[in-house]
């Protein structure tokens, strides 16, 4: 008996079908989310050429709403994420990415609003009548 008889049973041996093992997209689906894409990037160009929302809070707020249904359009119809793909892992992964992400940027935004406000404070006893360059500890 050879070494690769014993190693792989008869029924083993590859016969050329390779069989995927992730999930099974139709045409349909690509369409769908290319539809959707289209649709969600259309309404923000179109609410901030036509300036729909003046106020700028409410803006940004919708702004990143659609653009985070957006990235989950993609996800979900270009990426095939979903719970069932690899056992889930790929999904948990990603949400521990995006976790990570948002407070990656939520404490660099932190850390900028505070640091700008707490530099270099006026001094409050100069009076408004001397400039910057004047002041007594600049030689």
């Amino acid at each position: 008996m050879s070494a690769h008889d014993m190693h792989a049973p008869a029924h083993a041996h590859d016969d050329g079908h390779h069989h995927a093992a992730g999930p099974h997209v139709t045409l349909r689906e690509y369409a769908t989310g290319f539809v959707l894409s289209v649709i969600l990037t259309a309404i923000p160009f179109w609410l901030v050429m036509a300036k729909v929302i003046t106020d700028r809070p409410t803006a940004v707020l919708v702004l990143g709403a659609l653009a985070v249904a957006q990235i989950l359009v993609h996800m979900v119809f270009f990426l095939h994420m979903n719970g069932k793909v690899e056992g889930g892992w790929t999904l948990l992964s990603t949400i521990f990415t995006v976790v990570f992400v948002v407070i990656a940027i939520a404490g660099t935004l932190w850390v900028m609003f505070h640091m700008n406000t707490n530099m270099m404070p006026e001094h409050p006893t100069l009076p408004q009548s001397l400039g910057a360059a004047s002041t007594p500890w600049v030689g």
